[in-house]
């Protein structure tokens, strides 16, 4: 029996990286989890699988969460398989690494709506249904880069993180008094599939060198996300955990 067993927890973004990293340490945790992937869905059936190994439920759900009628088709699925929703963990997130010489308006908009809008379609559909319980949590990924900027163009990608910061401030102070807390986590540089892809194996080498604990895991981001999930979460709201191995140090 889990800290988080009988709660249901959907997780965007979740056929690999860090929304699997998260989806299975929710699960470990005792919660049935909804993976929702974009394109990936032989990648999603096998966190399924992961995730059906613990004893607890899953369901792989198909949406581009940047899309409202997609949302509400998946929430609805969501509805007639569970019936609630306790946690919502908005991490659907990608990056193009270019500058602002090289971004066209498409890739500025693609980046805005898959990180930004899709917190708001996916919070919205949520806190509809959380309010009726009076209970819930949302938390949503942000990133160090919305704290120091990104240390090389990316500028879309740390503009939705920055924005992603101030969501979750405002959210939570309509969350409170409906029972629902809103909270940001903010890793650092994360052994994912898309750091790689960005960045390079030298480029994530000369990454890692300069972080006091070297490079995260997946699994660490889901241990933050689970205590904001539970019971260790109940009195906090609107805030921001840092996750990035010291990489950098807020007082």
């Amino acid at each position: 029996m889990g800290p988080l067993q009988g709660k249901v927890a959907v997780v965007t973004g979740a056929s690999r990286g860090l929304g699997k990293g998260v989806a299975l340490v929710l699960a470990e945790q005792g919660a049935d989890v909804v993976v929702n992937y974009r394109s990936q869905a032989e990648e999603a059936e096998e966190v399924c699988r992961d995730v059906r190994a613990m004893g607890v439920r899953a369901l792989a759900l198909q949406a581009d969460v940047g899309t409202g009628a997609a949302v509400d088709a998946m929430f609805a699925k969501i509805d007639e398989v569970f019936g609630r929703i306790d946690i919502l963990v908005n991490n659907a997130g990608t990056s193009r690494a270019e500058t602002i010489f090289e971004m066209t308006e498409e890739s500025w908009d693609f980046i805005l709506s898959t990180n930004l809008k899709s917190m708001f379609l996916c919070s919205k559909a949520a806190m509809l249904r959380m309010r009726e319980q009076h209970d819930g949590r949302i938390i949503n990924m942000s990133s160090v880069v919305g704290h120091q900027g990104a240390l090389f163009g990316h500028v879309h990608y740390a503009a939705t993180k920055s924005g992603i910061l101030g969501f979750t401030k405002t959210l939570a102070r309509t969350g409170a008094p409906l029972g629902i807390t809103v909270n940001a986590v903010a890793p650092g540089i994360i052994n994912t599939e898309l750091l790689f892809a960005t960045h390079g194996e030298a480029g994530v080498k000369k990454l890692a060198d300069g972080i006091p604990l070297g490079l995260g895991e997946p699994r660490d981001i889901g241990l933050s996300v689970a205590f904001l999930a539970g019971e260790g979460g109940r009195y906090i709201t609107g805030t921001c955990i840092d996750v990035n191995g010291g990489m950098y140090m807020r007082s």
